[in-house]
């Protein structure tokens, strides 16, 4: 016979049961709850590709200038005692600009004419006495020498009084060259010499700009100064109009580069047009082929397996991620220049790399709020 104690270790009891089927709910409940975390799809940011162009654009910023520009200067030196015109003046041929005092050439005139006067005396006393030699000798009672003698000193007073004749209209002429005055149509652009300033000769007190063809002038650093040839077409547009918008052709470039910024000076010829005006800043817009082309990609996306670098495309379709090798031209502050391994349309992740792998399942925002990624020249 069993006691009643026995059995009861045999058999169990309906609390046991329970407990049993409690903990086996549990585990299944653990088990779906780990299926579900390995199929949480990660959210990430991406980029997309943007079409690659075949021509960019240079952009240079420079003012209008006349295509002549004339810096006047006195011909004379001397003192500044008038200055007859102010910066945005026009003038036209004959216009006095400026006055030196001319008090040493005027007196340099009256010496000249005093000196041509003594010259014309001498011609004349020279013109008797040569022909008082000649009657003497008709009449045999001076030699010959005597008479070639007078003849030569009549030349001699004749050759002198046309020097001094010609230095007269030299003193002139150095009286008039105190007056400075404009040759051609234009406008005052600047002033280099003030009144009782002593200026030199030749040095410049006025610029004037000339009427006529108006022109650009740029700066262009010599990493593109290849792609400005004379004759070629470029836009330019004005900071003043957003409206005015025209066409210009590069009529000159620079031979040699500026020896402090080590830019090159380019000019660019304009159509006539009267709301272009003299010192307006303009914009030249030049396109060049895009040759060797890359991609600008931020550097977050960049990423390393086995030693060689790649990004994380996305596939639309699957919504997964893979892996691709590129190619890098180098590093700028803008992120990274990819050569190779990237099309059109592509979208990379540009954060959480390091959380990446093959197939992974990812969750594209729908409203795409990165910018794409431009295409530029290797320079």
């Amino acid at each position: 016979m069993f006691s009643l104690k026995t059995l009861s270790h045999r058999m169990p009891s309906a609390a046991g049961l329970v407990l049993v089927g409690a903990l086996g709910i549990g585990l299944s409940a653990c088990t779906e709850e780990k299926a579900e975390v390995k199929e949480v799809i990660r959210p990430v940011k991406v980029v997309e590709i943007a079409r690659a162009g075949d021509t960019r654009k240079l952009d240079y910023s420079g003012s209008v200038k006349a295509r002549t520009e004339m810096n006047l200067g006195f011909r004379v030196s001397g003192k500044i005692t008038e200055r007859l015109v102010d910066i945005g003046d026009r003038v036209t041929p004959g216009d006095v600009l400026a006055r030196v005092d001319a008090t040493d050439y005027q007196l340099a005139v009256k010496t000249a004419e005093a000196n041509l006067a003594a010259a014309e005396r001498g011609v004349e006393t020279a013109d008797l006495a040569n022909k008082r030699a000649e009657q003497l000798f008709d009449k045999s009672v001076a030699p010959k020498s005597q008479l070639e003698q007078a003849a030569l000193s009549h030349d001699q007073a004749i050759s002198q009084r046309d020097a001094a004749r010609s230095a007269l209209d030299q003193a002139k002429n150095q009286v008039s060259y105190t007056e400075l005055k404009a040759g051609q149509n234009g406008i005052v652009t600047a002033i280099n010499a003030d009144i009782g300033q002593v200026v030199g000769a030749g040095a410049a007190v006025v610029t004037v700009a000339v009427d006529g063809e108006k022109e650009v002038q740029i700066a262009v650093p010599e990493n593109d100064i290849a792609e400005f040839k004379p004759g070629k077409t470029v836009k330019s547009s004005f900071w003043a109009d957003d409206k005015l918008v025209l066409d210009g052709k590069v009529r000159e470039v620079s031979g040699s580069a500026d020896q402090q910024s080590r830019t090159f000076a380019v000019r660019v010829s304009l159509p006539n047009d009267p709301r272009v005006l003299l010192g307006m800043t303009a914009t030249i817009e030049a396109d060049i082929s895009n040759g060797n082309s890359y991609v600008s990609i931020p550097l977050s996306a960049l990423a390393e397996k086995d030693g060689k670098q790649m990004v994380w495309t996305v596939d639309r379709d699957t919504a997964t991620v893979h892996g691709r090798d590129i190619k890098v031209a180098d590093f700028t502050g803008d992120g990274v220049h990819v050569t190779e391994g990237l099309d059109t349309g592509d979208l990379i992740v540009t954060a959480g790399t390091q959380f990446m792998s093959e197939n992974l399942k990812v969750k594209v925002p729908d409203q795409q709020s990165a910018l794409a990624a431009t295409d530029q020249t290797v320079r």
